[in-house]
């Protein structure tokens, strides 16, 4: 038996290796090949980053504690209920690291949500060298700050001072064990992970210290999380009651996401909703135009998006109210389903909506959600 351990990402399962001119390769991460980062860069030392708005007691209080830990080498899970404003929350720990010269990465799963990330920081860190890097994105490998999509982390071995992870849970990361080693394996300092449904396991892996958990289980506004309705409906029953919510909500004059469990139900979704209603486009990750799809519904041109879980994560708008239509379905775990419900209510002069589960039946996933969010708004 060969003894094998891929360098890149940590393989030695012989099943998922090849033999080529007799030397063994690993094909888990076979396509993960390219350029890598110079250090070429002369990082200024300085970072003067600026809000236009206060944050809140509970997020002032978690910064200063998240840096603390940093300072004392206690890589830290950050807890936070949906809309709390995690990435407020690390921005004084990102610019301390700044000031010290050292490497800071700021990484999430998918490339959608990197993008919007990324022109939040360049606005908030106006005067420091903010990067961009995902698939097909990777002229600039460096900065004083590195936001990337964790499949790009197998550029950066041993690199990162301070490395922050959002949305741990999320696919594609969660439980893909490449993603995992090269997310290891890029950390040469410490890290931070951040979550609003971490798993039991993710729990009591930091457990051990109490220093190393971080909790806030209120949103910024002090409003609580909107916890979700279920009705139950079946064949064209189903329809009738969506295209009755879609109504009230387009009468309210509120812009609603309406989310499909696959890419085939989602636009079949689509093809009824668009016989009641204008203003009715749909979006999932086999559309290549999906940027300005959701740009079109954030001005207000698309009133109603019928999508899968591309947006079921770094989304905030103002008044938006959210269906799940199918919520049922296995692909909806608890943990999915509290992440679809944190899309609502999340601006200050907004703060309140409707989440409306419509199914064939009720699910321990769908209740459990529920209970979720009831549990964090006692804590408010």
């Amino acid at each position: 038996m060969d003894d094998f351990k891929c360098r890149i990402c940590g393989n030695s399962d012989l099943k998922y290796t090849g033999l080529r001119k007799g030397k063994r390769y690993c094909r888990k991460c076979i396509t993960f090949r390219g350029q890598e980062p110079t250090n070429d860069f002369n990082q200024s030392g300085s970072c003067d980053y600026a809000l236009n708005y206060e944050l809140s007691p509970d997020q002032k209080r978690l910064s200063k504690e998240l840096v603390d830990n940093f300072i004392n080498g206690i890589d830290t899970l950050v807890h936070a209920v949906c809309g709390s404003g995690k990435t407020e929350i690390v921005l004084e720990v990102i610019s301390y690291a700044i000031k010290k010269n050292l490497k800071v990465g700021f990484a999430v799963p998918r490339r959608d949500v990197i993008r919007e990330l990324f022109l939040r920081f360049k606005s908030i860190f106006v005067h420091n060298r903010i990067v961009v890097v995902y698939g097909g994105h990777t002229r600039f490998l460096e900065g004083d700050l590195i936001c990337l999509t964790t499949h790009q982390l197998f550029r950066y071995a041993n690199y990162f001072d301070l490395l922050i992870l959002d949305e741990i849970d999320a696919f594609p990361y969660n439980g893909n064990d490449v993603l995992e080693a090269f997310f290891n394996k890029a950390v040469k300092g410490h890290y931070v992970l951040l979550s609003a449904t971490p798993s039991k396991q993710q729990i009591e892996a930091f457990s051990k210290n109490e220093k190393a958990i971080l909790n806030l289980n209120k949103r910024f506004h002090n409003h609580p999380l909107p916890v979700p309705s279920i009705s139950i409906h079946s064949g064209i029953m189903k329809y009738y009651y969506l295209i009755k919510e879609l109504r009230r909500f387009l009468a309210e004059n509120k812009p609603i996401f309406v989310f499909s469990p696959t890419i085939d139900t989602c636009e079949q979704t689509f093809e009824v909703v668009k016989l009641f209603f204008r203003g009715v486009d749909f979006v999932h990750s086999k559309c290549s135009d999906r940027n300005e799809r959701i740009d079109k519904f954030r001005k207000g041109i698309t009133r109603i998006l019928i999508t899968t879980a591309v947006l079921e994560r770094g989304v905030t708008l103002k008044n938006l109210q959210v269906i799940v239509f199918g919520a049922d379905h296995p692909l909806y775990t608890s943990a999915a389903l509290i992440q679809i419900s944190g899309r609502v209510g999340r601006k200050k002069e907004a703060p309140e909506g409707e989440v409306i589960f419509i199914a064939k039946r009720e699910t321990n996933e769908m209740l459990t959600a529920i209970k979720e969010i009831e549990r964090a708004n006692k804590n408010l």
